[in-house]
Order: C-alpha cells, then sequence, then structure tokens
C-alpha cells in the first residue's frame, strides 16, 4: 500500500464514496420525477465505479504483475463507461425535447 501517498489515497478514496453518493442521488431525482431517463443515468455510472474500483484495488496491493489483468478491466470499464454515460446523456437530452424531429421534405 506503500505506492500511493496518503493524500493520494484520501483523492483515491474519497472519488469512489463521491461516485456512490452520486449514483443514488440521480438513482433518487429518477424516483422523485418519476423519469426512467434518470435511472438510465444511474445505471450508465456504475462502470466507472468499476473502474475506479479496480484501480483502488491494484493499487492497494502495490501493483502486483499478477494483478495486471485489473489495469485491462479498468482501462476497459472506462471506454465502456463513457460511452453508457454519452448514451444516458442523449436519451436524458431527447427526453426533454432538444432535438427535433427534422421533417423530410
Amino acid at each position: 500500500m506503500h505506492v500511493l501517498s496518503i493524500p493520494t489515497w484520501v483523492i483515491h478514496i474519497s472519488s469512489v464514496i463521491e461516485w456512490i453518493a452520486a449514483i443514488w442521488l440521480v438513482w433518487t431525482y429518477g424516483e422523485l420525477t418519476k423519469k426512467r431517463y434518470w435511472w438510465g443515468l444511474s445505471f450508465a455510472m456504475l462502470p466507472a465505479l468499476i473502474s475506479a474500483m479496480c484501480a483502488c484495488t491494484w493499487h492497494f496491493f502495490d501493483n502486483p504483475k499478477s494483478l495486471e489483468w485489473l489495469v485491462m478491466t479498468q482501462a476497459s470499464t472506462t471506454v465502456l463507461g463513457n460511452c453508457t454515460l454519452c448514451l444516458a446523456a442523449a436519451w436524458i437530452w431527447y427526453s426533454q425535447g432538444k432535438i427535433k424531429k427534422s421533417k423530410v421534405k
């Protein structure tokens, strides 16, 4: 656990806690407004949380070669998370009426 400094660990751990809180708050907002696309956003946030947890786990065990698969998992879930967040944002934007269907003449 000596690979990262204490302040860096504080940032890593607090970021994971904040992300969990954000997922819960978005889900709760979806329940209060009865708008399913907010639930979609909370699900879309999960791959990014998994990515952060992979990074913390790898650092916790001092970046051993035996856990290098976590690096690939972290990178993959980051890409997946970016894509799901983009799709969720588009769903929210579309649901808010920001995109008008164009008429074909």
